[in-house]
């Protein structure tokens, strides 16, 4: 029986940080849409971090989560695990200290994830930094 990649989970708070900007990051740079951070810390023991995002269709929401696992390895040393790149209407990415969700639209709207794991409050929107000045 094959072993499954170990997935760290960090009492680092920068590096748990560090993580979860990465993500945010390069999720912005692979033009994800509607980009949501759930904080868990404190809330629920699997993560500090849910990371909530769609892509236009499955080839985006598939380049999008092998990015952000190769960066999260080349970067932090970490080998995250993934279900669901073959169709890619919902990739899950578990990083251990933060777990990111990568939908098609539709996917993500039937589900509702959102919603399910607001306990309450408000999931925060990663605001959109608006045109790169650098490119105009």
């Amino acid at each position: 029986m094959a072993s499954s990649p170990t997935v760290y989970r960090s009492s680092d708070t920068d590096g748990v940080e560090a993580l979860h900007q990465l993500v945010l990051a390069s999720l912005d740079d692979d033009q994800a849409v509607e980009t949501v951070s759930i904080p868990l810390a404190g809330k629920s023991s699997i993560a500090d971090h849910m990371v909530i995002a769609s892509g236009r269709s499955t080839r985006q929401v598939a380049s999008m989560a092998q990015k952000l696992s190769e960066k999260i390895k080349s970067e932090l040393g970490r080998t995250p695990r993934i279900e669901g790149l073959p169709t890619a209407d919902w990739v899950l990415i578990d990083a251990g200290d933060v777990i990111v969700h990568l939908f098609r639209p539709e996917v993500r709207s039937f589900y509702n994830l959102e919603r399910m794991w607001a306990f309450g409050d408000a999931p925060t929107a990663v605001p959109d930094p608006g045109p790169d000045p650098a490119q105009a």
